[in-house]
This record gives C-alpha cells, structure tokens and sequence, in this order.
C-alpha cells in the first residue's frame, strides 16, 4: 500500500513539473481587448495567456516575440493596465 502510494505520488510530482503557470493576463497580447477567465487559453514558452480569439492565439504562437516581452509581460499592456485584474464578465 505504501508503494503504491509512492509510485502515485511520484507520478503526480512528475506530471506536474511539466504544467504551464495560469494565466494571469486581463487584456488579449495581441488586440489588447479585455479577457476574462471565460476566454481561450493559449501556452506560450510555459505560461498561458488569455486571448481574445482563436486568430490572435495563432498570431501569439506563430510570432510570440512580437507580442511578449522576454520576461512574458505583453508588448501592448500599459503600466495601469498591467494591475488590471482577471475578471468575470457575468
């Protein structure tokens, strides 16, 4: 009993070095218009971003320098807009 439950935990521990942060954007990288939790997801070098369509999630990918800085903060995202928090939109 005690093995499997190393072996599980060890599986678990393993499977989850791999996982991208939650995203944390509150405006599209791409348009910079308003997202919410309700919006795509899209994983980009480790952390995943909200976009607004799946159009900008194919421009994030095919070009993500264009669109991020090298530490992941969005290129388009202003000072003020970066404390904008994720929010809900119902």
């Amino acid at each position: 009993m005690i093995r499997a439950t190393l072996i599980f935990l060890t599986v678990l521990a393993t499977a989850s070095i791999g996982m991208a942060k939650p995203a944390t954007n509150g405006r599209c990288p791409v348009l910079g218009n308003p997202v919410s939790n309700r919006n795509q997801v899209v994983t980009v070098h480790g952390p995943d971003y909200y976009i607004c369509s799946s159009d900008c999630g194919d421009r994030l990918t095919a070009d993500p320098d264009k669109y991020l800085d090298s530490d992941g903060k969005p290129k388009n995202i202003t000072q003020s807009q970066s404390t904008t928090k994720i929010r809900d939109r119902y």
